[in-house]
């Protein structure tokens, strides 16, 4: 359901999120320059919405609009729907079998597969066995290092590369075990489409956030870029703490950390980044990665990917891609932060 919300409600909701937009006016109506703000659920975390037009003649129209786009794409790739698409491929018991997929499931799963194979497996759509098997799916494993026999078992039935992606539009599981689960990218996905649709109503100055995932369009109502801030990389940090501020027009921006999910046994920390090749939870010194990216679901994908690759690495295939700049923040020895940026990635 799409509502407005007062400011009390909105930021309830908004606390929550890693990544935060710093100059969301909240005000009511939809004459002249009003903003007009939606907000609600999907996908397992909130969304929100802000755009100002000289008219409002369609306004009811466009939230039934989005309303019914992310259903649509929750039915199609959420696991925690029994009938989504994703669920039913997941359930699949034959090896070989033709998956005739919709025009969502085929564009997220294409993204999912180039990023796949540009970082070398360090994103991988079918890791979500080894995230229930440390604990960070709230499963009876939290708070545990399993075996490494056991790892290394699971690791054996995961991987993308066990999953056939047709330019016909169907996929096919090479080995009977191997599952999907593409929320780290469908967030993002999700951003692009209602971006996609609200400029079909003629709104070119708009802001979408999906669990912390943006893409800003056009400008503020006085003409500067809209500005959004990145959290500070900390345990305890208030999500009101900045760490950087950043400019945003006409692209999108991810955020991936570590800083808040993990445990901790006998001194060692284990995050719930784990790395698709070991079945460990990386240690690399990566805190926070931010991606921009003319589409978020590109953005969404790489910022986890580069969390796993660590700093250099993933610095490196950012500065080797068209249209990506990143900001890489590692932890130091002293326990301050470094920042590794692109030479397009300019905060303040």
């Amino acid at each position: 359901m799409i509502f407005l919300l007062k400011y009390e409600q909105i930021r309830k909701i908004y606390q929550f999120l890693p990544v935060f937009i710093l100059t969301f006016l909240f005000c009511y109506g939809c004459s002249g320059n009003d903003y007009t703000i939606l907000a609600g659920n999907t996908m397992g975390t909130t969304y929100r919405i802000k755009f100002f037009s000289s008219s409002c003649n369609n306004f009811s129209t466009l939230k039934n609009k989005i309303n019914q786009r992310l259903d649509e794409i929750n039915q199609s790739m959420s696991t925690y729907i029994d009938d989504s698409e994703i669920s039913r491929f997941n359930r699949s018991g034959e090896a070989g079998k033709k998956f005739y997929i919709s025009d969502d499931f085929f564009n997220v799963i294409k993204v999912a597969e180039k990023i796949y194979h540009i970082t070398g497996g360090a994103w991988d759509g079918t890791i979500k066995p080894l995230v229930h098997l440390w604990g960070f799916d709230g499963s009876q494993f939290a708070k545990h290092v399993p075996e490494q026999s056991l790892i290394e078992k699971i690791v054996s039935k995961t991987g993308f590369n066990k999953i056939e992606v047709s330019e016909k539009k169907f996929i096919v599981k090479n080995d009977v075990p191997v599952t999907l689960d593409l929320a780290s990218i469908a967030k993002g996905y999700g951003v692009d489409q209602i971006a996609q649709l609200i400029k079909k109503y003629g709104i070119s100055n708009f802001i979408v956030e999906i669990g912390g995932e943006v893409y800003a369009s056009g400008f503020k109502e006085n003409g500067q870029n809209w500005q959004v801030g990145i959290n500070n990389p900390e345990k305890n940090a208030g999500f009101e703490k900045v760490y950087k501020k950043l400019s945003l027009q006409n692209r999108a921006l991810a955020t991936s950390g570590d800083y808040r999910q993990f445990f901790e046994i006998n001194g060692i920390r284990y995050s719930h980044v784990i790395d698709p090749r070991t079945g460990y939870p990386v240690n690399n010194g990566v805190v926070s990665v931010s991606i921009l990216a003319d589409k978020c679901v590109l953005a969404d994908g790489l910022a986890t990917a580069v969390m796993v690759m660590g700093w250099k690495q993933g610095l490196a295939l950012v500065n080797s891609l068209d249209g990506v700049e990143c900001l890489i923040i590692t932890r130091e020895k002293d326990d301050s932060f470094a920042d590794h940026t692109t030479s397009g990635f300019v905060t303040s």
